[in-house]
């Protein structure tokens, strides 16, 4: 009998392949007194020479797959692994009679707190090194298996605990299939990515780490939250058929790639795509994007080992604008904390993180740090069509500090002789209920607003969209909801500014033609929505859905608004 497992279906499509268990290894060191040191010494040689075999084959695949500039990194753990320094250390230690993974844990803490104490930049991102090659290392002396995603040179699907931002955005495609998570939810980060890079995903399983073995075939339908356990031959005949009608459906929606986003009464909406990096663009042009609605600029501080300096950002950024050309370029400027961490700077330990000091909070008890990244972006700003946006502003005066420090910059900027674009528009992530409340005062001073719904609809709901015990609160139609949304589109509109949303709810087909009917100026989401979408909006009269609004505002319950929407779009 084929064994099941459901979940959270976040990223459409069928994948079928062997699992591959990403595990957390236990790396717990003890002290021990050996009476062997030159056998000893052996140990850690032969374990130091394995890993170096490993690093340069992953070096040499990561080239491959992702480039030079990505399996550089591992170029640098060659460096450490031999660095004669680091080996004298602990091989001194042994001699002294104590066990290879003491010996190493005690040097590799003494040089990583060396490295992160130096002022020069390039010497603390060895820290970081340190710390992945004694990793490594460690997992060799104790015999513990540590999986490596990077690795992988068949195709899989990623069965794992969770998936952290970061770990899923260095997938690779090619041979990763699909992923399936014991938690995690509609909204989590690792969902977002998994629908952009076309992956299918089911998460929030609960038990998939429990149930599946290494190596067992896998069935994964990201469209129903489904995942087959050793399927039959049947079934994955079945799946198969699935699969085929799938890619067929998508083949069919590329008609609209080369098409702008028209209603059926001729009003045009623009639709365009939500990216991590500049590696996300062809994608986004694949799927027509009229624009990059929300650029997450995060990731290009988690890909780091340390804060990324002015001029790596500026490449960043000047990347995509360029690229992008002419088209609008909404970049996010830095959103960590909550759910989003960096290896190199700890984040406050808060009670509730996500109502703590994150995104411009941080930005602002970390100014030298947030001021490098707008000088980085108004640096940018001449390469492209490029809109600055602030998440998690709750007040006006968040809002006038941040612009205030933006501008601050750009004055020096100019006083040093560097070009900055006269053009660039300065707006908001719209996304906490208070801001929503009183965005007519917003709107006077913003340029644009850019409405997140995840976190929207979890600070209005008081729901974590993280735990799947109150995932029934996540609701996108809910009237408080809509009534905010209502109010921040009314509200741009009536000072000349333009609406745009970068949250998941911008591709939701029961939310579009309610949001099309508010009159949203921009609908941006991940790439492999779009061309569902603007086949959606396609068929929708903006006209005969302006009409509806006064009456969806009056329902009382989602359900019911989700009903009219069923029922109007027959």
């Amino acid at each position: 009998m084929t064994n099941e497992l459901t979940g959270i279906g976040v990223s459409d499509g069928i994948a079928i392949a062997r699992a591959y268990r990403l595990e957390s290894p236990d790396l717990t060191v003890e002290k021990r007194t050996i009476d062997d040191p030159a056998s000893e010494i052996a140990r850690f040689e032969s374990a130091q020479s394995e890993a170096a075999d490993e690093l340069e084959a992953i070096r040499k695949k990561a080239e491959e797959n992702f480039g030079a500039d990505k399996a550089a990194i591992f170029g640098a753990h060659l460096l450490v692994l031999n660095d004669p320094e680091l080996l004298s250390s602990v091989k001194g230690s042994i001699e002294q009679g104590n066990n290879a993974e003491y010996a190493l844990q005690q040097a590799a803490d003494t040089f990583t707190a060396m490295f992160e104490a130096m002022d020069n930049e390039y010497m603390r991102e060895r820290a970081a090194d340190v710390r992945d090659v004694t990793k490594r290392l460690l997992a060799k002396l104790l015999g513990v298996h540590v999986s490596d995603p990077s690795s992988i040179d068949e195709e899989v699907i990623i069965v794992a605990d969770d998936l952290t931002p970061s770990a899923t955005a260095q997938l690779n495609k090619e041979f990763v299939k699909g992923f399936v998570t014991n938690i995690g939810g509609r909204t989590s980060h690792s969902a977002i990515l998994g629908r952009m890079l076309e992956i299918p995903a089911v998460v929030g399983t609960k038990s998939a780490m429990d149930a599946i073995e290494q190596g067992t075939q896998l069935v994964v339908d990201g469209t129903d939250g489904l995942v087959l356990i050793d399927p039959t031959e049947q079934a994955v005949h079945d799946y198969t058929v699935k699969q085929e009608k799938f890619q067929q459906d998508k083949e069919l929606l590329k008609r609209y790639v080369t098409e702008s986003t028209k209603t059926s009464d001729g009003q045009h909406v623009e639709v365009g795509a939500n990216i991590a990096s500049v590696d996300d663009l062809p994608l986004a042009d694949k799927n027509g994007a009229e624009g990059v609605g929300l650029f997450r600029t995060e990731f290009l501080y988690m890909g780091n080992s340390d804060w990324p300096t002015e001029e790596e950002q500026l490449e960043a950024y000047k990347a995509v604008l360029t690229a992008m050309g002419d088209r609008p370029t909404v970049v996010r400027t830095l959103d960590i904390g909550g759910d989003k961490e960096l290896d190199y700077f700890k984040t406050p330990d808060e009670m509730n993180p996500f109502l703590g000091e994150r995104a411009i909070r941080l930005c602002f008890a970390e100014p030298d740090m947030f001021r490098t990244q707008l000088r980085a972006l108004l640096r940018a700003s001449i390469h492209g069509n490029l809109k600055i946006m602030f998440p998690m502003i709750a007040t006006l005066e968040e809002f006038r500090k941040a612009k205030g420090m933006l501008l601050e910059e750009e004055e020096k900027l100019k006083a040093d002789g560097f070009a900055v674009s006269e053009s660039y528009e300065v707006g908001m992530m719209l996304e906490i209920p208070a801001a929503a409340v009183i965005a007519d005062l917003f709107a006077k001073e913003v340029d644009f607003f850019s409405i997140g719904t995840n976190d929207l609809i979890q600070y209005t709901m008081a729901a974590d969209r993280m735990n799947e015990s109150v995932s029934y609160l996540y609701q996108p139609t809910h009237p408080a909801v809509l009534r905010l949304i209502h109010n921040v589109i009314t509200a741009a509109h009536k000072e000349g500014k333009w609406a745009g949303m970068c949250g998941e709810v911008a591709g939701d087909p029961l939310a579009i033609p309610i949001l099309l009917g508010m009159g949203l100026d921009e609908f941006s989401m991940s790439p492999s929505s779009i061309l569902k979408a603007r086949s959606q909006i396609a068929g929708l009269s903006k006209a005969d859905w302006e009409g509806y609004i006064p009456e969806i505002l009056q329902m009382g319950t989602s359900e019911e608004i989700i009903r009219f929407v069923q029922d109007h779009s027959k």
